[in-house]
């Protein structure tokens, strides 16, 4: 059996709650909500070090103060050869814009595969970073997420993607203010 790659973790408070990124020495693996569709695996063996994810979590934080609209970390997701093409291909959708999956189908040469776009798309496990959020249902909805949809409605707004009404942003405001 071959030995285990030594994964750390750090978890700390954003206006969407609480979130825990890991990283080995290749780079950025997972970026977790308070709850996931989709777990990340070996989460018991990994070991709380926020040294080595200073930066993933400085460019976080710059991204929830409106600061941040790209990100430059080292990443390591794993996947198959397909979902992290799709995943990859995610970085290329502009801050405060959305696509919809038949628009990223499109964009990774399989028009033709909305679905298995889709899933490759809940499966994203460096979202964020890796803007799952701004992907969308053809008709403008919003449809699956595996940080639930009211994380995806609050990260579209944030961007500007989506309207949001008044009352939301003085809570976002306060949030901010205290984090």
């Amino acid at each position: 059996m071959a030995d285990q790659v030594q994964m750390w973790f750090d978890s700390f408070q954003t206006p969407i709650g609480t979130l825990t990124v890991a990283a080995d020495t290749v780079g950025l693996r997972y970026i977790l909500f308070p709850t996931n569709a989709h777990d990340a695996p070996g989460r018991e063996s990994w070991v709380r070090n926020p040294e080595p994810l200073r930066e993933a979590r400085r460019q976080l934080q710059d991204y929830f103060h409106g600061k941040r609209r790209r990100f430059d970390l080292p990443l390591a997701p794993v996947g198959t050869p397909f979902q992290i093409h799709v995943w990859t291909t995610l970085a290329a959708i502009p801050f405060g814009t959305t696509w919809s999956y038949r628009d990223l189908a499109a964009q990774v040469g399989k028009p033709t595969a909305t679905r298995a776009v889709g899933a490759a798309n809940g499966r994203n496990p460096l979202p964020i970073v890796l803007p799952c959020h701004r992907v969308i249902g053809a008709d403008g909805s919003l449809t699956g997420f595996g940080g639930g949809l009211p994380i995806k409605r609050f990260l579209l707004e944030h961007e500007g993607a989506l309207a949001r009404p008044r009352a939301a942003w003085q809570s976002v405001e306060k949030a901010l203010s205290c984090a």
